[in-house]
């Protein structure tokens, strides 16, 4: 079981973790507040491949996870009253980071927190940022478990066409 950067071969599994999590969430319950075919995408993944900041987990040629880890900080961000003082080039941000439902509640998404952490401080960023929609329970209870710290929440215009309320946390690394 392996965590690595992503390559042009993956978007095909990446897309599929996707479209699990989306035909999961039509049954229920729902921890997302996306949609199919606006995002997250293919193209989602081929820009954050193309950026060098899309990560797998893979088992015997099975994806069962992925995220994209940059310094993008939403707009809506510098609403958020953080208490870890960073500038903008010490912050590492998580992103979309998904386990295939396949593989949910084996420690997985932890695993990948961990990788994300682990590769931020590799790459000199002091504070580790992210957040996650009000209604993702799991990531919600998940976070403070990890050691990050609740900073507030605000109203985003995520991508242009999904308002939505998305609570952020932070971690010193």
């Amino acid at each position: 079981m392996s965590i690595r950067p992503a390559a042009a071969a993956d978007l095909d599994g990446i897309a599929a973790i996707y479209d699990a999590i989306l035909d999961r969430e039509e049954s229920g319950p729902v921890y997302t507040n996306w949609q199919r075919g606006k995002y997250p995408t293919v193209d989602t993944a081929r820009q954050a491949l193309e950026a060098r900041t899309l990560y797998v987990g893979e088992e015997d040629g099975f994806l069962w996870g992925v995220v994209n880890l940059n310094g993008i900080q939403l707009p809506e961000y510098d609403a958020i009253p953080w208490a870890i003082p960073a500038e903008r080039n010490q912050v590492a941000v998580i992103h979309t980071l998904c386990i295939h439902p396949a593989r949910a509640g084996r420690g997985l998404a932890r695993r990948m927190v961990a990788f994300c952490e682990e590769e931020a401080r590799r790459q000199g960023k002091a504070v580790m940022r992210l957040d996650t929609w009000e209604g993702n329970l799991p990531a919600n209870r998940m976070y403070p478990v990890l050691g990050y710290r609740y900073a507030g929440a605000a109203e985003f215009f995520f991508q242009g066409f999904i308002r939505e309320i998305l609570n952020c946390y932070e971690k010193k690394l």
